[in-house]
């Protein structure tokens, strides 16, 4: 084995980091997220509110590049109700079944898991705006469903905003300016992806020069980038070297080689000179 690539959890990511790295192998781990969109008073309230809606319940909040934290820059209130509609409107049933726009999450474990940090939360003094934990899909009583859930008032030393929910659960925090939501970010251990939402493009450019996160959206609520470009998640969410995807994962799973040739007769005796391209 040359080299390891996973993708998981934040212990096993780094347990397989240490041990793969001290024997020599090159290594690439993308592991744990808590990716937040940052909202400014002046974003566009529709559009935000219909990408809120699909980033964060999306795939039943699954999958790493999911928005589970909003930084409402002023208030979450007047946002609040409009996502609440949004995420009511969503049908929760079998992944197979059509239409559906939210299937069960991957076991009894993680349900379980899911529902425990929102508890947390709500004894820690958020504020329930959608409550999805007591959800019931005809068909499948036993099944580990967990509805849309929308928590507001929450803070960063909570254990909801702490550990990576992996479930349809969107935390609402309240920042008073654009450099107080980008110290919140920046502050969270993880770097996979965020994104603001603004009409602003002073307010754009300021975001992406001082967020320190690997994938960056402007008005994109999941900035993954095609594969041409690398997937570059950093700081706690990602232990390596050369990222995923692009040029950089090229450059992972091969080895350079750097080959001079010459043709030309080299009169003139010895030379202790580097070779060099010199006409004779």
């Amino acid at each position: 084995i040359k080299a390891v690539s996973f993708v998981g959890s934040d212990k096993a990511g780094m347990h397989i980091y240490s041990r793969a790295a001290a024997t020599g192998k090159r290594v690439q781990c993308n592991m744990g997220a808590k990716n937040h969109a940052v909202i400014m008073p002046d974003a566009s309230a529709e559009a935000t509110m219909n990408a809120l809606t699909g980033a964060a319940f999306g795939a039943a909040g699954q999958r790493c590049m999911a928005i589970s934290t909003a930084v409402f820059v002023g208030d979450s209130k007047p946002w609040e109700e409009g996502l609440k509609q949004r995420a009511m409107k969503l049908k929760i049933g079998c992944g197979t079944e059509p239409g559906a726009d939210l299937g069960p999450v991957i076991s009894k474990q993680a349900k379980e898991r899911i529902c425990s940090l929102v508890e947390s939360g709500l004894k820690d003094g958020a504020r329930v705006v959608l409550d999805g934990r007591n959800v019931e899909v005809p068909g499948f009583t036993s099944g580990n469903f967990v509805g849309p859930t929308i928590l507001a008032d929450v803070r960063p030393d909570m254990d909801c905003y702490k550990e990576e929910i992996f479930g349809p659960v969107l935390l609402c925090l309240k920042a008073e300016t654009l450099e107080e939501a980008i110290e919140i970010v920046n502050s969270n251990k993880y770097g996979n992806g965020t994104a603001i939402f603004t009409t602003s493009g002073p307010a754009a450019r300021k975001f992406q020069h001082e967020i320190d996160v690997g994938q960056v959206g402007i008005n994109v609520p999941i900035p993954v980038p095609l594969p041409f470009f690398s997937f570059t998640g950093s700081r706690g969410s990602f232990a390596g070297d050369l990222n995923f995807y692009g040029k950089a994962g090229v450059h992972f799973f091969t080895h350079m080689k750097t080959v001079t040739t010459q043709w030309k007769d080299s009169p003139g005796g010895v030379t202790m000179a580097f070779p060099t391209s010199q006409k004779v």
